[in-house]
């Protein structure tokens, strides 16, 4: 007797690998924008803090060597809404303080401590030998030495269109700014310019 069996909807997706792939991505897509998209009409994620202001041309030179030293493989900038957190690293962390970040340095890995509330928490001076050799303040330290940093300077040129290119972004910076950023940054190191940075980080909102 011939089997006039026909399959019905759910056993068509189980027996054909292209439709069920095509539904999970359909299915992932519309789940992630749902998610997503809210986000970018949402006030407490797209509006700056109170208090929150771009980074001048040595902190942004600063951001810079921050990210290309690879700090954020080791260090957070994140205090999540935790009382244990809280209380060991200060206020925790909201989208609003970062909204002139591209990109932003939220994260979870914690090698070093969280570097959120760094700002203000410890001298220039501290900073500086801290980076030039760690285990002089934290003799358990396993923090790199970055010595070299003493010695490199900002290269003045960088910094007008880098500004330039996060005003495309959102980032009000003014064109007196730019146009006096490669001033701002003559002469200065580029530990100057890591520790200015660090001493800024989550200071809108003390």
């Amino acid at each position: 007797m011939a089997n006039t069996h026909k399959p019905g909807g759910h056993e068509k997706i189980e027996t054909s690998n292209f439709l069920m792939i095509v539904l999970i991505l359909l299915a992932v897509a519309v789940g992630g924008i749902v998610e997503i998209v809210p986000l970018f009409f949402q006030r407490s994620t797209t509006q700056p803090v109170e208090g929150l202001k771009p980074y001048t041309a040595l902190q942004l030179a600063g951001r810079d060597i921050y990210t290309r030293e690879g700090c954020y493989n080791c260090h957070s900038q994140m205090v999540r809404p935790f009382r244990s957190e809280a209380l060991r690293y200060g206020q925790w962390s909201v989208a609003g303080e970062f909204v002139y970040d591209h990109p932003f340095q939220w994260g979870s890995k914690r090698t070093g401590p969280d570097l959120h509330r760094v700002g203000g928490k410890y001298s220039d001076e501290w900073h500086s030998i801290h980076l030039n050799n760690p285990r002089e303040l934290v003799p358990e330290s396993n923090m790199p030495a970055y010595p070299w940093l003493l010695e490199a300077t900002v290269d003045p040129a960088d910094m007008a269109p880098r500004m330039k290119a996060l005003r495309t972004v959102g980032v009000p910076y003014t064109d007196d700014e730019i146009a006096q950023a490669a001033e701002a940054v003559k002469g200065r190191t580029e530990m100057d310019a890591l520790i200015a940075y660090l001493q800024v980080l989550g200071t809108a909102r003390k």
